[in-house]
């Protein structure tokens, strides 16, 4: 399900003396994410099986493809995501069930995930994270057809991104920021 947002204000990016975008503190991160649409964010790019393939087959798909979901396509034309398997669904599914290997992803998947489309803006994917606790949200176009995959890897990035100074900058372990070490030392 692809959702709209009510976008009721848009106001202009804060840009510093140079014209280059305000970063950290200065910058209203909760705004950017709310303007940000999934299109402009680096992402995972979805990795597709359809509903018979083997879990074996697809298991061996992930470790390939460095991927730690795939999104199920139907085999006919669109070919609308009708399911997600995760890792998470292996490991609470699939392997406790004797001979997972040879059967059916379908038997194992998520059907019917919550979908975004990419004009949609960030804000949603954090929302469905959050509440439905996804780490994955497949992202599809008008028709209901596989475009992407948004990770919690790929919103973290974005994060790291918009405050890099409090992120990249902190010591390299917590009790050293509430700590200072006198001069000298």
């Amino acid at each position: 399900m692809s959702v709209e947002p009510d976008r009721p204000f848009d106001p202009e990016p804060m840009v510093g003396d140079e014209g280059e975008p305000e970063v950290g503190r200065h910058r209203d991160v909760g705004g950017e994410i709310l303007r940000t649409p999934i299109s402009d964010v680096p992402r995972s790019e979805a990795v597709t099986v359809p509903p018979d393939a083997p879990v074996q087959r697809t298991i061996d798909l992930m470790k390939k493809r460095k991927a730690s979901a795939v999104l199920v396509v139907e085999r006919r034309k669109p070919k609308r995501v009708v399911g997600i398997f995760t890792e998470r669904d292996l490991v609470d599914r699939a392997l406790p069930t004797r001979g997972f290997a040879k059967a059916a992803v379908r038997r194992f998947m998520t059907p019917n995930p919550e979908t975004l489309a990419l004009r949609d803006p960030v804000a949603y994917a954090f929302n469905k994270m959050a509440v439905g606790r996804f780490r994955h949200v497949p992202l599809v176009d008008e028709e209901g057809r596989a475009v992407g995959i948004i990770s919690t890897t790929d919103l973290v990035d974005l994060l790291v991104e918009l405050c890099p100074e409090e992120v990249l900058n902190l010591p390299p372990e917590p009790e050293l920021a509430n700590h200072p070490r006198p001069e000298g030392d």
